[in-house]
C-alpha cells in the first residue's frame, strides 16, 4: 500500500469501457485521497431528468453527448475531484480535449472477459441491449482502446478487490507527481 498520497491539484477523471469499474473505484479513490466523487451519468440523468437509456431512445446519441459534455464542461470548473465518466465521453473530441487539457485522466484498461462478467450484473447498458455482451465490448474495445490509450495514466483493472486498482493508481499518481 503506498505510503504518501498525491495531492491533485486538478479533477481526476476516469475513462475506459462500461464495466471497467470506474464509478466503484472512483469512489473508493475519492475517499482515499479525500476528495469528493461525481458520476457523470448520475449528473446526465439529474440535469436532464431522465435515465441514459430514455435519452438516448428519445433524443439520440449526438443529443446525449453534447448534454455530457457541458454537464463534464461544469463538474472539472469546480475544486479537484474524482470524476468516472461514461464509456463513451473520451471518444468525443471535444470531451476528450477538455479532459486531457484540465484534469488528470486514467484509462481503468480490462480485458473484455473481466468486461463481460461484470456487466452482466446489471441490464442498464444502452450499448448493450438485446446483444451479446462479448461481442459488442470486443468491438467496442478495438475502436477506443487506442483513444483511451490518450489519457495521462493507464492502470490495469482486473478480477481482484478494486481496493488494488485503486492502490495501483495512487501509485500511478505519485510516479506522475515526482516525474513532474
Amino acid at each position: 500500500m503506498p505510503d504518501t498520497l498525491p495531492r491533485p491539484d486538478r479533477c481526476i477523471v476516469l475513462v475506459g469501457l462500461m464495466g471497467a469499474g470506474k464509478s466503484t473505484v472512483g469512489k473508493r479513490l475519492a475517499k482515499r485521497l479525500g476528495l469528493g466523487f461525481v458520476d457523470s451519468d448520475e449528473e446526465i440523468e439529474r440535469a436532464a431528468d431522465r435515465t441514459i437509456s430514455e435519452i438516448f431512445e428519445r433524443f439520440g446519441e449526438a443529443s446525449f453527448r453534447d448534454g455530457e459534455r457541458r454537464v463534464l464542461a461544469r463538474l472539472v470548473a469546480g475544486p479537484p475531484k474524482v470524476i468516472a465518466t461514461g464509456g463513451g465521453a473520451f471518444m468525443d473530441d471535444r470531451t476528450r480535449g477538455l479532459i486531457l487539457e484540465r484534469c488528470i485522466a486514467i484509462w481503468l484498461d480490462a480485458d473484455v472477459a473481466t468486461l463481460v462478467d461484470r456487466v452482466g450484473r446489471r441490464d442498464t447498458r444502452p450499448l448493450l441491449s438485446g446483444k451479446d455482451p462479448g461481442e459488442v465490448l470486443e468491438k467496442l474495445a478495438a475502436i477506443r482502446n487506442p483513444v483511451y490509450a490518450q489519457a495521462h495514466l493507464r492502470v490495469r483493472s482486473q478480477a481482484m478487490p478494486h481496493e488494488r486498482t485503486v492502490e495501483r493508481i495512487i501509485e500511478a499518481l505519485n510516479e506522475r507527481e515526482g516525474g513532474n
